[in-house]
């Protein structure tokens, strides 16, 4: 346990509080190469409850978890050109090897479509061979930019990603939407964090996808951020790399593909989302310690106290709980156990001893005595979650704002929301509103239908509804 200092404020100086908080919270530590942190236990343990969770469910859709090279190609990597014209400022490349110089320069995985797509034209050959469901869990390595951001934006980051390979059209579709519905609920049930489902404009697709569909959460700042991406690849990559299949007819057929994916960036979102001045807030699901006991004592009754705060910790079964029985101040363990975001803490004293009762103090704020007997403490967690999701609910809801023309929709990113608008799709509105005020497009969410013939920003027949925002 290093020691802390006192946080910045959360909304007077975000950026040196999202530092500090990471820092102090031992969530991380800086390398000496910009961009490429070390994932400290207390954040890669979140990073595991999420590979659980989800290795879970895609294994239940027939997804098999295996691992492709971090190496590839200069050859193979430039073989589906929107796709390495999307990543070209991103990819590092490796050029010697020991004192000599390759032969063929190497990138290093900025994405493993190329990779494994080389692969499968020797795997699939005929309709037995469909569909082939991979996922592999894996680190990224992308280059493009001068500032990098912990967990929001690294030069090298961890992430998982699925490629499935389908016969059919309408089979590989309906995959991208149960991806994304399984991501919108790792972000429920896991993160406490509600998120808003859509596709992607063409501007903003996975660079080679026939289209890409997201998950974006609204953070109190209002920016967005892109927390998971499922995209239907059509038959793009078939034709690069030749993947073909004999079909029953015996005709040879080209079949349609899919990726999807989400990342450590998933992290920054728990954090911005919840943290407050105190430090982390961190849902039940992905706190390594979920409750933490802490006694509070004299010389006098200390063997006492212990031996009761023992007891308690063996009496919380199915639940990540610590005892906290170091020297340290009381005051010291509740504003580094607050600091690290452990959802629960549970005080015991003398007086408690003699009452047969403990204090009970929730992250969210909450503080209250309650007897032994009655002491629920799965019970307290789920209360913790249904707060935290509640409250991210209402930042969600308060911060879109619906907008009806150009001046309507700066204004509102100009405040600090999420605009709401209709858009008739031309990509220039896009390229303007970057320019002018450095947002884009967060998603067209499926939930919304037109509430005008007109879009915002010229007047013409609306198309669509698509969020505008500042983001991450």
């Amino acid at each position: 346990m290093g020691e802390e200092q006192g946080l910045k404020a959360k909304k007077e100086d975000f950026k040196a509080w999202y530092a500090e908080v990471i820092k102090q919270a031992e969530l991380i530590e800086h390398t000496r190469v910009s961009g490429c942190m070390v994932f400290r236990p207390w954040a890669y343990f979140m990073w595991e409850q999420i590979q659980k969770y989800f290795n879970k469910e895609i294994k239940k859709l027939g997804v098999e978890n295996l691992y492709f090279p971090m190496l590839i190609p200069k050859s193979i990597i430039e073989k589906e050109e929107g796709h390495i014209k999307g990543f070209k400022a991103e990819v590092a490349w490796v050029t010697k090897g020991g004192d000599s110089k390759l032969e063929e320069p190497l990138a290093i995985r900025p994405t493993s479509e190329s990779v494994m797509y080389d692969i499968f034209s020797k795997w699939i050959r005929s309709w037995r061979d469909l569909p082939l469901k991979i996922n592999q869990w894996c680190n990224i390595v992308r280059w493009e930019f001068k500032t990098p951001t912990p967990f929001l934006r690294n030069r090298e980051f961890l992430w998982q990603e699925g490629h499935t390979v389908y016969a059919s059209k309408k089979d590989a579709e309906e995959e991208v939407l149960k991806i994304l519905r399984l991501y919108e609920k790792i972000f429920k049930e896991l993160f406490a964090v509600p998120v808003i489902m859509g596709k992607k404009t063409p501007k903003e697709k996975f660079a080679g996808a026939d289209y890409s569909t997201s998950i974006e959460a609204i953070l109190p700042d209002g920016k967005t951020i892109q927390a998971a991406t499922s995209h239907h690849l059509g038959q793009g990559f078939a034709k690069a790399f030749g993947i073909s299949y004999l079909d029953k007819d015996g005709k040879r057929k080209l079949p349609y593909q899919n990726s999807w994916g989400i990342s450590t960036r998933s992290l920054g979102v728990v954090i911005i989302a919840h943290g407050d001045d105190k430090g982390l807030v961190l849902p039940p699901a992905l706190a390594k310690y979920q409750a933490v006991i802490v006694p509070i004592y004299t010389n006098k009754s200390k063997d006492l106290v212990l031996e009761e705060a023992r007891a308690l910790l063996r009496s919380l079964k199915g639940v990540r709980a610590y005892l906290d029985d170091s020297d340290k101040s009381p005051g010291w363990k509740f504003n580094h156990w607050e600091l690290k975001g452990v959802p629960l803490r549970i005080e015991i004293g003398e007086r408690d001893l003699k009452a047969n009762q403990v204090v009970v103090v929730k992250r969210t704020g909450e503080k209250k005595i309650i007897k032994r007997s009655s002491l629920n403490v799965k019970a307290l967690l789920k209360e913790v979650h249904d707060e935290l999701y509640n409250k991210a609910l209402d930042v969600l809801n308060s911060k879109i704002k619906t907008v009806y023309n150009k001046k309507e929709l700066y204004d509102a990113i100009k405040s600090g929301f999420v605009a709401k608008s209709c858009w008739c799709g031309d990509e220039s509105h896009e390229d303007e509103l970057k320019e002018k005020l450095g947002a884009k497009s967060a998603n067209m969410p499926f939930s919304e239908k037109l509430f005008s013939d007109k879009c915002a920003f010229c007047g013409k027949k609306a198309k669509y509804v698509v969020l505008w925002s500042r983001q991450y």
